[in-house]
């Protein structure tokens, strides 16, 4: 199973329909949260789209959207302001409320951090919010308006480029923004509250992480993220901070809460560092543990041979191993060079298929196996690039030790080890 994304749409609170994705899980949602992406950002922002998918791999559904007249989303941008991106939020969480569950932790990176915290007294079921750069007061995104300030006061508007993209601010956003005050909602948030915060960040100092964390009654809790920048523009960074949220949102949703598949009996077998052990489950005829000390797997073999499919079979690990092994090698080749690439997945099909000569001189002709495998790379990247990428699947560690002549040496254990 894999992690599943839906195309939402909802009414905005000018009545124009809000595009938004929402990120699943590949099984049922443990909780479900909502992200609010920065001002003049989109739904499809790095740190919203990596935050949202990190989380949604931990079995948290986030819906992210585009606020009025931004990203996909219908309305005009110049009639739109902090008071109306709270009340989109509002209807976004009346959306999940209705058609999934409402959220219980609401997520916003800078200015949409500040809506989240606004938003929070207004959505009932939220338990638990975190702010990423965020500024305390929505007031300070007036130094990016600063030099068209007095043509927006005596004409009432005037067009404004930010991020390389030109909006139109309107009298009423400058108006509206001065209106709100954070300190007095954020004392009285109730709710427990993580601050994340950059140090380094140009766009929206640290200073403004204190006010928060200091106008907040406990719980509360910060998490400096040392040199990112205000965008989270590195990969690993937005990884960071949605590890960290979803451990730290645990404590009050209970997403990570155990199952009882997960509070099994001690394994039978010492496992030493380096190997690990194969030994039935006795559950079915063929199902298997599979546990290196660490982490505990089962295999078991298909219906249609005998077996109860509780878990995949050997050559479905064989070929899990291969498309593991190829992604994680593609993605630290990207990496290192930072080439813009936003996800990768690797479909592997194995088959047994006739062949006219072995490979292997001494063995006599008949069938072969022959691993498949689908490269799927997305992110803006050149012809050449992927090419390349396709090249470095084939130095992957695994794909070398399947395609060489290898060795297995088996021997009897005593019976008391």
């Amino acid at each position: 199973m894999t992690a599943r994304r839906e195309k939402i749409e909802f009414p905005g609170s000018q009545g124009a329909t809000l595009a938004a994705l929402l990120d699943l899980p590949p099984g049922e949602p443990r909780a479900y949260a909502l992200f609010a992406h920065g001002f003049t950002l989109s739904k499809d922002a790095f740190a919203a789209a990596r935050i949202s998918q990190c989380l949604a791999a931990r079995g948290i559904a986030v819906l992210r959207f585009d606020f009025t007249g931004l990203g996909a989303s219908g309305g005009e941008f110049g009639n739109t302001n902090f008071s109306s991106n709270i009340e989109d939020l509002v209807a976004a969480a009346d959306w999940l409320r209705e058609n999934r569950a409402a959220p219980e932790i609401l997520v916003g990176h800078s200015l949409g951090g500040a809506a989240v915290l606004a938003a929070a007294a207004e959505i009932d079921e939220a338990r638990a919010v975190a702010t990423i750069n965020a500024p305390a007061d929505p007031g300070h995104v007036q130094h990016l308006l600063a030099a068209k300030r007095d043509e927006i006061e005596a004409r009432g508007e005037a067009e404004v480029t930010i991020g390389g993209r030109t909006f139109c601010i309107r009298k009423q956003f400058l108006e509206d923004i001065e209106e709100h005050r954070l300190a007095d909602i954020i004392g009285g948030l109730r709710k427990a509250l993580l601050v994340f915060h950059g140090p380094r960040d140009e766009l929206v100092s640290i200073d403004n992480a204190s006010k928060i964390f200091l106008a907040a009654k406990h719980p509360k809790s910060f998490v400096s993220l040392d040199d990112a920048d205000h965008l989270l523009s590195r990969r690993q960074d937005a990884i960071y901070v949605a590890e960290v949220l979803a451990a730290w949102a645990s404590r009050y949703v209970g997403v990570l809460e155990e199952t009882d598949a997960e509070v099994e009996a001690e394994a039978p077998f010492k496992v030493e560092r380096g190997e690990l052990i194969v030994y039935e489950a006795g559950t079915g005829r063929f199902a298997q543990i599979i546990d290196d000390g660490r982490h505990r797997l089962q295999a078991d073999e298909p219906e249609s041979i005998g077996g109860d499919d509780t878990g995949p079979s050997p050559y479905g690990y064989l070929a899990a191993a291969l498309g593991a092994c190829t992604s994680m090698t593609l993605r630290m080749y990207a990496d290192r060079k930072e080439w813009p690439v936003e996800r990768i997945a690797v479909r592997v099909r194995h088959e047994k298929v006739h062949a006219e000569d072995s490979a292997d001189s001494e063995r006599k002709p008949g069938k072969i196996d022959r691993l498949e495998r689908d490269l799927h790379i997305e992110g803006d990247l050149t012809d050449e690039q992927r090419e390349r990428l396709k090249e470095i699947a084939n130095k992957c560690p695994v794909h070398q030790t399947l395609e060489r002549r290898n060795e297995i040496v088996t021997e009897l254990r005593p019976r008391d080890e």
